[in-house]
């Protein structure tokens, strides 16, 4: 996670890059995200990945995979972690360095479970001034169910 950046969960990353963005992407993002649910959701597990501690989010998997698979051509993670990266919330960069990982490990699994709520998308956009949001997508539509 980013310095500043909220908690968050990563469909595309990276995206169309800002200076290739057209209205039809931003549309469908709009609709994709109207298409699919909010959801309730339970973060009960810490996982490590290389450079990093992460809480899973199984139940955003569904949503992480239909987005992926409307921009089959775009590498999440420029294929990092394969075609199919898990939902996820980095909590921790951790450099690979086991002393550290064992100790952010222990202290966000302290913390667990935590129960949340997804109710939508945002589209965040890097320019020349770092990312910043483009805009909110209700997920479920425009009440958000």
């Amino acid at each position: 996670m980013r310095r500043g950046a909220p908690a968050h969960v990563s469909f595309l990353c990276s995206f169309v890059p800002h200076s290739a963005l057209t209205g039809q992407d931003e549309k469908g993002v709009r609709s994709l995200a109207a298409s699919l649910p909010a959801a309730d959701l339970l973060l009960d597990e810490v996982v490590t990945a290389s450079g990093f501690v992460a809480v899973t989010v199984p139940g955003r998997q569904p949503i992480v995979d239909a987005f992926r698979a409307q921009w089959p051509g775009l590498r999440p993670y420029r294929g990092r972690f394969g075609a199919r990266s898990v939902a996820h919330v980095t909590v921790a960069p951790v450099a690979d360095n086991p002393t550290a990982t064992a100790r952010v490990r222990a202290t966000v699994g302290s913390l667990l479970p935590l129960r949340t709520r997804a109710a939508a998308v945002q589209l965040v956009v890097t320019t020349e001034e770092g990312r910043r949001p483009r805009f909110t997508a209700p997920l479920g539509g425009p009440d958000g169910r």
